[in-house]
């Protein structure tokens, strides 16, 4: 991530609206080593935290790219055994192709197989929270694998969508990047359409 960050510069746009690089940098470190972080689960703190992630976005983008690179400090409780794996795996997988894909032009990376399945045990773990807008049931499927995660109950009558392809394609969905993600939706039409108006935004 940032190696792209640095090939791209700070002016760079990205996936999470109008924020450019730097602010996507400088979103990282403040929630790795900033009270303000706290603004990012409680709304009335949102405007102090967009306020010192302006302040950030205004230093030296290389420097930026030096604290996303150096993780956080000893005293952040991202730091604590695990913590980095649960919280980052797939926020920084997201936020890469946030800056990766936001060009006219991009393609999945071919990411090796271990890193797939990483991917998916997370998205496993996840998947109840980032679908619980969903009105219908999703089933998330990996094709080669032919692993399936049925998010929520289907009962009897009721239709369900699913959602195939790799790994990474599926995380990016989830996280409201749609339009950059390379999916199958299928199931019945009523389902499918029910879905897909679905806010997925994090």
């Amino acid at each position: 991530m940032c190696v792209t960050l640095q090939d791209q510069g700070g002016a760079a746009p990205t996936l999470c609206g109008s924020w450019t690089a730097a602010e996507l940098a400088s979103h990282i470190i403040i929630r790795e080593r900033h009270p303000a972080a706290i603004g990012n689960a409680v709304p009335f703190v949102t405007p102090w935290t967009a306020a010192v992630q302006r302040r950030y976005s205004t230093r030296p983008f290389s420097e930026l790219v030096d604290l996303v690179r150096s993780g956080p400090p000893w005293w952040s409780p991202m730091s604590l055994p695990g913590a980095d794996e649960l919280a980052n795996t797939l926020e920084f997988f997201v936020h890469h192709e946030d800056v990766r894909r936001a060009g006219e032009q991009w393609n999945p990376r071919t990411l090796p197989t271990e890193d797939e399945t990483t991917l998916w045990e997370h998205l496993s773990k996840r998947s109840r929270l980032l679908l619980r807008r969903s009105s219908v049931p999703v089933r998330l499927t990996w094709p080669e694998y032919r692993s399936k995660l049925v998010v929520a109950s289907e009962s009897e009558g009721e239709a369900a969508v699913t959602v195939t392809g790799q790994p990474g394609e599926l995380t990016m969905y989830l996280h409201g990047r749609k339009a950059h993600a390379q999916v199958t939706v299928d199931g019945e039409q009523g389902a499918v359409r029910a879905f897909s108006a679905t806010d997925l935004s994090v």
